[in-house]
């Protein structure tokens, strides 16, 4: 059955850092690129990375770029986001996804995990 399983939310201070984990399942890893969506209070489920399996790159979205890193383990299907100098407008639900090509984009997820939620204070 495909399934995303994530971990690593948590309260974090403003500034501080925090990695995300995501255990994803043998029918999912290495079909469809990965990446990670998250959903801030007041607004749309938005992208945040992903990555491409064909070109081997990393694609963030504006607002966290150079400040998140996308991270593959091929060996144990695990897909990490680490995130550092986090802002009060990081705070939200992080979804560890999976998608085709117009994912790797910034489209619509094919699957998503349930969810962990991140809080950074002020």
């Amino acid at each position: 059955q495909a399934q995303l399983v994530e971990s690593g939310g948590g309260l974090v201070q403003t500034g501080g850092s925090l990695r995300l984990s995501c255990a994803v399942s043998g029918d999912i890893f290495g079909s469809y690129n990965m990446g990670w969506h998250r959903q801030v209070p007041g607004r749309d489920r938005e992208y945040v990375a992903t990555f491409s399996w064909a070109s081997k790159t990393p694609r963030y979205s504006p607002s966290v770029r150079g400040r998140a890193t996308i991270s593959i383990d091929n060996v144990n299907n695990m897909v990490y986001l680490d995130m550092t100098n986090l802002r009060p407008e990081d705070t939200g639900v992080y979804y560890c996804a999976a998608g085709d090509v117009a994912f790797v984009r910034g489209g619509r997820p094919d699957y998503w995990g349930q969810g962990t939620q991140v809080t950074v204070s002020s």
